[in-house]
């Protein structure tokens, strides 16, 4: 597949070493893009884009980028190495998630694991990234999230449920949190557009949470690839859901809770930044 609609731009797909994410990566070399693969290492990014290569992406389209997101020191170092390199960003894929684990599990940062990776790792990066996204004049950002978002609630006075966890709630809140700070990440006036949609089903290391079979990841990477293509419309802080826009959950229309969202955000990624 190369049809060139992208072969212009340059896109960051994170968490790029399997799933949804390599999928995701492939796609859009197909369509021509320079990509950025990133990975929690640089031996999974070379691995990843060694892959890549075999699926038939040129290896002058690929670049291997290495940030453990469990360090958010490392997700602003990436960031710097693109604003460096990339003084214009067209696509910024969101995908980097993990589970939550069985018992609750701080960062060296202080942050529940999959609140950090899944949702503080991707308000960081866009904050960081706002000038070479804001430089390309019609950027966007797709955060991949998840229909459990709708689920989940937002626990303000608890948000790393140390007192009472539970993996599914501390999962979905970090997916909750994610699609709710969508708009936020593309300020009116800043030339971005941001949206956040749930893949579906599909069999990847989240799978397990699920506790279901799911379709390929390569469908899952379909649908996230059609948001970055120019010829789909798109609106910010709009959610899809199998290729439609769907309803988000109640808080992500909620002002006072957006406000609230972004200010705990800001704090949690605290020097980072």
């Amino acid at each position: 597949m190369s049809d060139a609609v992208l072969s212009a731009r340059t896109a960051l797909v994170t968490g790029a070493s399997s799933g949804i994410g390599w999928e995701t990566a492939r796609l859009l070399a197909g369509h021509g893009a320079t990509v950025l693969v990133h990975a929690r290492t640089t031996g999974e990014a070379e691995t990843a884009v060694s892959r890549l290569v075999e699926a038939g992406a040129r290896r002058d389209q690929l670049v291997e980028l290495a940030a453990d997101f469990t360090r958010l020191s490392e997700v602003a170092v990436l960031a710097g190495t693109v604003v460096k390199h990339y003084p214009a960003l067209d696509l910024l894929v969101n995908n980097a998630a993990v589970m939550a684990p069985e018992r609750c599990t701080l960062t060296e940062d202080g942050n529940e694991v999959s609140l950090q990776v899944n949702f503080l790792a991707a308000h960081l990066l866009a904050k960081l990234l706002r000038a070479p996204l804001s430089a390309a004049g019609d950027a966007r950002i797709v955060n991949v999230s998840s229909s459990l978002h709708r689920t989940a609630s937002m626990n303000w006075s608890d948000p790393h449920r140390v007192k009472k966890y539970s993996r599914v709630a501390a999962y979905a809140q970090s997916q909750l949190a994610l699609t709710m700070a969508t708009a936020d990440m593309a300020p009116a006036g800043s030339g971005i557009t941001a949206v956040s949609l749930n893949p579906g089903l599909c069999d990847t290391a989240l799978l397990p949470l699920y506790g279901r079979t799911g379709a390929p990841a390569a469908e899952g990477a379909a649908a996230v690839v059609r948001l970055c293509l120019p010829e789909t419309a798109v609106a910010n802080g709009a959610y899809f859901d199998g290729g439609v826009t769907a309803p988000t959950a109640a808080a992500a229309q909620e002002e006072r809770s957006l406000k609230r969202l972004a200010k705990l955000a800001d704090q949690l990624v605290g020097q980072a930044s």
